[in-house]
């Protein structure tokens, strides 16, 4: 049954991970290299991983010998890392957005949108929230990558690089938060 509590929580947490505001520099950066971005390709093909790691994550796990706990607690560090990042404006991971000839897939899709943070999250939340409630929420996150993806440009004008340095740091600190409940809740499991 559908939790509205639960689908907040998950998309929000999967709105901190994945950030697309904040990677609107990226986005546009791809545009003027590629000249053309495809938006339904990238937020599709960004689904279809994060959909398939949600149902087939543990299993993936399972032939590791990795348990839930164990990769729920690495994933909190990771979006600890990620939170850094954002409030901080550091940069720890860097995507490669070299590749122009296949932007909408490499580096957008994956790994900008469903790279290893999502994957990682998507697992460590699977282990805290029913999964109808998880896909709900990656759902919601994907319209509205595809709507950012669509005005970017427009995005770009309207809110400018202020506008994005506050709401990266704003979703920071509340993914640095996440990170922590999560920590505490698979490290006393």
């Amino acid at each position: 049954m559908l939790n509205f509590r639960e689908i907040i929580s998950v998309s929000l947490i999967l709105f901190s991970v994945i950030d697309i505001l904040g990677s609107i520099p990226i986005v546009i950066d791809l545009r003027k290299k590629a000249g053309h971005i495809q938006s339904e390709k990238a937020t599709l093909v960004a689904g279809i991983i994060m959909i398939a790691f949600l149902y087939l994550g543990e299993s993936i796990l399972k032939l590791f010998g990795i348990d839930v706990e164990s990769f729920a607690i690495a994933g909190a560090l990771i979006m600890f890392i990620l939170g850094m990042e954002m409030v901080l404006g550091l940069q720890f991971f860097r995507a490669d957005t070299e590749e122009a000839g296949s932007a909408s897939i490499v580096p957008l899709a994956f790994p900008l949108i469903a790279g290893a943070g999502t994957m990682t999250t998507l697992v460590s939340l699977k282990a805290a929230y029913e999964g109808p409630n998880i896909l709900v929420g990656i759902l919601l996150n994907l319209v509205f990558v595809y709507v950012v993806l669509k005005t970017s440009r427009w995005l770009e004008r309207k809110i400018g690089n202020a506008g994005f340095n506050v709401l990266r740091k704003v979703f920071g600190i509340i993914l640095l938060a996440i990170a922590i409940k999560l920590f505490k809740t698979n490290i006393l499991a």
